[in-house]
Formats: C-alpha cells, sequence, structure tokens
C-alpha cells in the first residue's frame, strides 16, 4: 500500500547563535508554531539549536545560569540541541549539568568526552536517532574543539571530523536522513561535505555565517541562518521515489521581523529577567569614588582591570584593552549586576611570555586612533570599540607629536627600560591569543588560560583589595 505523501516529507526549522538574544525569541516562537501548522501532519516538523543559544553577556543567562535558556528551548518544544563554545566554554561542567537537568530534548554532541574517559557528560549524547512519522533520521552534532580551553574544565575536545565520521558510519544504514548539527564554522562544513559520504544535511554555526539557500556539495546541503535570530532556518526534505532517496525541495532562511509573539514565551522571559535582577542585586564591593572609563586615553576603571589581572595571573606586567568596560564605575555600594551591565564579555585572563618587541608594538599601537576606535567581533568580546591599552607594572613616557610607531619614548618595568630582546611575563586576555584587536599579542608564547573566572570576577576581587581603588588613580602613561 503506498504511503500518505505527507508522512514523505519532513520541514527542518532551525536556530543557530542566537546568543541569548531574548528580545526575538517570542517572535521566533510565533513563526515556529505558524510553520508548524502549516504542515498538515503535526509529526513532519523537526527544531533544532546548533549552539550559542546561552551568552553570558545576557543578564537573563547571567542571573539564572542558563535556566532562562532552558526554559525558552523546553516551551518552544525543540527536538534536539548541540552546544556551542558559549555552553561549553563558559559555563563549568557543573553548571551545564545543574542547567540541563531541566531541559526536555537531547543535547548531541559527538567530540565532548569528561577527560580520562570515554564518554560524553551525563548531559550530552553522542549522536541520536529521532522518529518523525514513518522518517528515520539520524542527529550527529559536533562543537568547535578548543582543546586546550576544554581540558582546563575537565574534558576532552576529539577531532571532529573523526567523531562524525563515525557516527555517520554507525547510522547511515539504519535511518532515511542524516543531519549533521555543526558548530563548527562554514570552512569545516565545506570540507566535512567533500570528505565525508552519507551526509543529507549540514546546519552550520559558529560563524556566524548566512547562508539564504542550501549550499550543495555533491548531495549535502549546507544551510546556516545567520546570528542572534535574525533569521528562522528551514529546510525542507521530500522523497523521491524514482531516485530511492530523500531530496531537498525547499530551503530558505525566513527574516525575522515584526509581527505576531508567542505569549508564553514573552511571560517566561520576563519572570525570568526579574528573577535575575533580584540575583545580581547582591553587593560585592564599596567604593568611595568614581572610577571613569575612556577608550583613548588612560582612565582609573582601565587602570583598576589591569590591575585585577596582574594581580589574579601573577605576572610581572599586564596589558589588557579599555574596551572590555561599557561604563563609568559609580562611587557607592557596587552590586553583581553593575560589574555584569560594565563587563559583559566572557573572557578569561591568561598569562603568557612576551618580548618586549612585541609589547613596544603593542604600546605604540594602542596610541593609533584606528585602533582605540575599532569595532571588533567574536572571541567572546561583547565591548563597543577596541579601546586602548591599560598596563599595570610598567610606566610608558609618550610623545604624541611624533610620527606614529614612534610615540613611545620609554616604556620601563620597576625602572628598566623594556628591551626589544627580552621577555617578560605578561598577564592578559585569552582574546588576543587569537589574534583579535592587537595581533602582536598572538605572539607571546607558554600560555596558560585560566579558566572559569571571568574579567567581572576579577574585578570584584580587585575592588575588595585594600588600597586597589586608590591605586587605579596612579598614571601609567605619561606625556613627555
Amino acid at each position: 500500500m503506498l504511503q500518505d505523501a505527507d508522512q514523505d516529507e519532513l520541514t527542518i526549522l532551525y536556530t543557530n547563535d542566537l546568543h541569548s538574544h531574548f528580545d526575538v525569541m517570542g517572535r521566533i516562537s510565533a513563526m515556529v508554531e505558524e510553520q508548524r501548522a502549516a504542515c498538515k501532519d503535526a509529526t513532519s516538523t523537526l527544531l533544532l539549536d546548533i549552539g550559542d543559544h546561552m551568552d553570558r553577556a545576557a543578564p537573563e543567562t547571567e542571573g539564572t545560569m542558563g535556566q532562562a535558556n532552558v526554559d525558552i528551548l523546553n516551551l518552544m518544544r525543540y527536538d534536539a540541541i548541540t552546544i556551542g563554545n558559549n555552553e561549553g566554554l563558559t559555563f563549568t561542567p557543573e553548571l551545564l549539568n545543574q542547567a540541563y537537568a531541566g531541559l526536555i530534548c537531547p543535547v548531541v554532541c559527538g567530540n565532548i568526552r569528561e577527560l580520562g574517559k570515554e564518554q560524553p557528560p551525563s548531559w550530552m549524547m553522542e549522536d541520536l536517532i529521532v522518529q518523525k512519522g514513518n522518517i528515520t533520521i539520524g542527529l550527529v552534532g559536533a562543537t568547535v574543539a578548543y582543546a586546550e580551553f576544554y581540558e582546563l574544565l575537565g574534558l576532552e575536545a576529539l577531532d571532529p571530523k573523526l567523531t562524525i565520521m563515525n557516527s555517520v558510519e554507525r547510522l547511515r544504514s539504519r535511518v532515511d536522513l542524516i543531519i549533521v548539527m555543526s558548530h563548527m564554522g562554514l570552512p569545516f562544513d565545506k570540507e566535512l561535505a567533500e570528505e565525508v559520504s552519507g551526509i543529507d544535511l549540514i546546519i552550520g554555526g559558529h560563524t556566524h555565517h548566512l547562508l539564504e539557500e542550501p549550499l550543495f556539495i555533491g548531495r549535502t546541503a549546507i544551510t546556516a541562518a545567520g546570528k542572534f535570530g535574525r533569521y528562522l532556518g528551514r529546510v525542507v526534505f521530500k522523497r523521491d521515489y524514482e531516485q530511492g532517496r530523500f531530496v531537498v525541495t525547499e530551503g530558505n532562511c525566513i527574516p525575522v521581523e515584526e509581527g505576531a509573539e508567542d505569549g508564553i514565551i514573552l511571560r517566561a522571559i520576563s519572570i525570568h529577567k526579574k528573577q535575575a535582577e533580584e540575583r545580581m542585586q547582591r553587593t560585592v564591593a564599596v567604593t568611595d569614588r568614581t572610577l571613569p572609563i575612556e577608550y583613548n586615553v588612560e582612565s582609573p576603571f582601565g587602570n583598576l582591570l589591569a590591575q585585577a589581572v596582574r594581580r589574579y595571573t601573577h605576572s610581572e606586567i599586564s596589558i589588557v584593552n579599555s574596551g572590555q568596560l561599557l561604563a563609568d564605575l559609580p562611587a557607592g555600594e557596587i552590586s553583581e549586576g553593575m560589574l555584569h551591565e560594565r563587563c559583559p564579555s566572557p573572557i578569561n585572563p591568561c598569562r603568557m611570555s612576551l618580548t618586549g618587541e612585541d609589547i613596544l608594538y603593542t604600546l605604540e599601537q594602542s596610541l593609533l586612533q584606528e585602533f582605540n576606535e575599532r569595532v571588533i567581533y567574536g572571541f567572546g568580546f561583547r565591548g563597543k570599540v577596541l579601546g586602548g591599552i591599560c598596563v599595570d607594572g610598567m610606566e610608558i613616557i609618550y610623545d604624541l607629536d611624533r610620527l606614529p610607531y614612534n610615540r613611545i619614548l620609554q616604556a620601563s618595568v620597576h625602572g628598566v627600560p623594556i628591551l626589544p630582546e627580552k621577555v617578560y611575563d605578561v598577564g592578559t586576555l585569552d582574546m588576543f591569543s587569537f589574534g583579535i584587536g592587537y595581533e602582536r599579542l598572538k605572539n607571546g608564547n607558554h600560555k596558560q588560560f585560566m579558566l572559569p573566572d571571568f574579567l567581572r570576577d576579577l574585578l570584584r576581587m580587585e575592588l575588595q583589595t585594600p588600597g586597589a581603588v586608590s591605586d587605579c588613580y596612579l598614571s601609567r602613561w605619561r606625556p613627555s
């Protein structure tokens, strides 16, 4: 007997790299329901998230440790999710275990293991078989493998291509479709499609790329829906009896524009936001003066951050950027929420060995408007502009009337001039190790990444240190 044609069609809806943009989730949920209603068979839709749903820059996520995101995933009835680096690296495994304990749908990611074990964390599956009507789907997941960082959290990041190949080989004969949920980026997705046969669809994320129509490499379709919930991804598969397989008949990214919103989602977000604000009102320090922040000249709040990084990393000197701080810190009681609002980036400190030549070059760049006003994105940075360099343990004499890259007259550590060929012990930020912003800082050796504390945690510790606020008013940059 012939099957009902509706049972041979599958609509896949997906989100990726939402980064806790709760402002669009009510609209996206309503759009998902509209898509579900348009399908004749309620079992013929599949809703997936491709990672970075959570972002601790959002107060709703920070104040609930991801519970707000989990509630939205549950209320929207996602069928499966994978993790991005924002889930995997900005939350400890213990925190994720707590958050995902209440998650109804499975977390699928094949390349993360508990360190020293051959199994994923208890809240994660290597791969998954899902049944939708009479269509059997194999779901395979992978996230970008920042091995050094995961190891500090007690996890091991395996080669994602190898784990995907193993899952595809294991599942292919048992399913009608194989979908890879890849939080790996578009270059990886293209290579995967070229090198691994048997994959029907790769839904991508991480590099925030938008593919408004599927990209085909052989029989594999590649899609992605940009970032921040600006689009809802949609792909339709239908059984082609002549070819004896499922083929893509539609694929697009639907713009998330103004329209009806899901009231249940809006109420849930409102409740979590209120609860988060209440939890983050806890006073963590008291200051007797305002700490201003400037992006093109030295300022006390920037100096405080540099002090905090130097003290935390036990380094000889510290180098940070003022753009990490989004507003002045007022005098009086300082709450967790105030520090989060001013320093939302999920960035960790790190320690490295850096030559005097690279340090001096970086200081010269800091005196250029094109650097301290540069708008940058990615690698955890949630600021407006890069900002200038803030230091501790160092004194700098400069002259802005001189030509660029010839303005530093002297930079000293404890009164001793920095020598280009000498190697110095530097406390800085993990994002610089990727070459973002002040690119010469990536040249450091013996990098020691320090997880899980963020810069706002270091600021809290520094504010609680006697004399630290007075010290941050001491000048490091001195015009000649």
